[in-house]
């Protein structure tokens, strides 16, 4: 699967208008400072997003950025397709039907595809959740 840093940027920011939701809206300079995108290219996302569906803005000094469906509404690979194209995988596509591996690749493009289309942000903000307060130093002595 390949999946390019546009894509990468793109899940980024849908997570972290997912982590952090209810707030009102995001703003875009606050997103690219946490995830690390600079913030020109985060705006060309957003853009993307927002006429896919998943993001709608809000204007004015309290503006930015909300999740425009609940993030158990929003699937990684809606998300990956959107911003990548219909194809997620990579593998079939370079290699030649007569290939002894192709049936391989196409179970393992499956896999993917199934891993990305059932989980959701709601997920992932959750399980991240879950990760981090695991790791909670504890300083009591």
């Amino acid at each position: 699967m390949n999946i390019s840093v546009k894509g990468e940027y793109a899940l980024q920011a849908i997570f972290d208008l997912t982590v952090n939701s209810g707030h009102g809206p995001v703003k875009i300079a606050d997103i690219a400072k946490r995830q690390k995108i600079p913030q020109k290219f985060l705006e060309l996302i957003l853009a993307g997003l927002k006429q896919g569906g998943f993001v709608e803005s809000r204007r004015g000094a309290e503006g930015g950025y909300l999740l425009a469906r609940p993030a158990a509404q929003i699937a990684v690979g809606e998300v990956l397709r959107h911003v990548e194209g219909q194809r997620l995988s990579g593998a079939t596509t370079r290699r030649k039907a007569d290939n002894p591996f192709a049936d391989l690749w196409n179970q393992v493009d499956k896999a993917i595809s199934a891993v990305v289309d059932q989980t959701t942000f709601l997920d992932l903000a959750q399980t991240w959740k879950d990760r981090q307060a695991r790791y909670v130093p504890n300083w009591d002595i």
